[in-house]
């Protein structure tokens, strides 16, 4: 499959995310692309170069990461699916309200105007709070389809959860013949 591979700033997941692109890169062709803070910010997890570059030695081309870049995806039906991964509080939010401000949220209105799957990977310390509304959404909606995910951490961070990276590519397959993977939601 051709699979566009988007990447937000939950940088403390990138270590669980790059394992599985490259997975993904031996039986796929992979594009990534990077949100605006995953692309410019450094972080205690590494560079915002050191991130690049992995991925570009992973997928065998630099990511995309301009609103101009990623809006012909739909237009050229570029992916059969669209990967979310990690998939911050921030981007459900602008998903679950139809805001397309960024290249990968531009990514994700541009390929679902095919009417093919997005898949969200979330990482996020608000899953349980401000962000469940936004899940809750996104998990009604047709073409969106949700990696299994459970709190990583309920006791020094009771609202956050995190998806469980491993399974995305069960997810891709089941996502792409329109079934969504269960469970969702992790002991």
């Amino acid at each position: 499959m051709n699979i566009g591979f988007a990447i937000c700033g939950s940088f403390c997941t990138f270590s669980s995310v790059f394992p599985v692109l490259e997975n993904l890169a031996h039986t796929h062709h992979l594009t990534p692309i990077f949100s605006h803070s995953a692309y410019t910010i450094d972080s205690r997890f590494g560079t915002a170069a050191e991130h690049i570059r992995r991925v570009t030695e992973i997928c065998g081309t630099e990511p995309l990461h301009t609103i101009a870049q990623v809006e012909p995806i739909g237009p050229k039906k570029l992916f059969d699916i669209l990967v979310i991964a990690p998939c911050t509080g921030n981007t459900l939010a602008k998903l679950s309200n139809g805001i397309a401000d960024g290249p990968v949220t531009m990514a994700a209105k541009s390929h679902l105007r095919n009417k093919k799957p997005v898949v969200l990977a979330i990482s996020t310390n608000d899953a349980l709070s401000g962000a469940a509304e936004n899940i809750g959404r996104l998990l009604n909606r047709k073409h969106y389809y949700f990696v299994p995910f459970g709190q990583d951490d309920p006791q020094r961070k009771p609202n956050s959860m995190v998806a469980d990276f491993t399974r995305i590519p069960q997810t891709v397959t089941l996502a792409a013949t329109g079934q969504q993977i269960q469970p969702i939601l992790l002991r």
